[in-house]
């Protein structure tokens, strides 16, 4: 009986190949460029399928267990040791703890960024708030104009005289 994977459960067939030739380049040194056949490259991507599986059924009882509903990363390195594969524990614990870094110092350029198109706003705001409030300045020449030829107050005396 075979088992159908679906598209949704398969790996991107790229990075399963970038993957194993990089590993691979690292092994083999001074050998040049290794090709790697499609069967081979389906049957490693279909073991990292299988394994991304056990590893994440088994993380997902480590936190059922803890009475959560989302795993975390600590699940995952417990469940790595639990499933006999404690040296990859290590590596994936300095692999996470480079990512949070990196996306602490995201975080605050972002923050940063956000802060500064904010203050840029708020800035423009009050200048386009200012200029609706504060009569333009050709407008308060006609008015000084206009009081200078009506006698001051800028109302006509006309009206009155007739």
């Amino acid at each position: 009986m075979e088992k159908v994977v679906t598209d949704a459960e398969e790996l991107p067939k790229a990075i399963v190949r970038r993957v194993v030739k990089d590993k691979l380049s690292h092994c083999s040194k001074g050998d040049g460029d290794l090709n790697v056949h499609k069967d081979a490259l389906m049957a490693f991507s279909e073991s990292a399928r299988i394994f991304i599986h056990y590893l994440s059924a088994t993380a997902n009882d480590i936190c059922k267990g803890s009475k959560r509903q989302t795993i975390n990363g600590d699940d995952v390195l417990k469940a790595l040791e639990d499933i006999e594969f404690p040296e990859f524990v290590e590596p994936l614990r300095a692999s996470l703890e480079e990512l949070r870094e990196t996306n602490a110092g995201k975080k605050a350029g972002t923050s940063k960024a956000k802060e500064v198109k904010t203050k840029q706003v708020k800035t423009k705001e009050v200048k386009k708030k200012r200029k609706l409030e504060e009569p333009s300045r050709k407008e308060e020449k006609e008015d000084e104009d206009n009081q200078d030829e009506d006698g001051g107050d800028g109302t006509s005396e006309s009206s009155d005289k007739a």
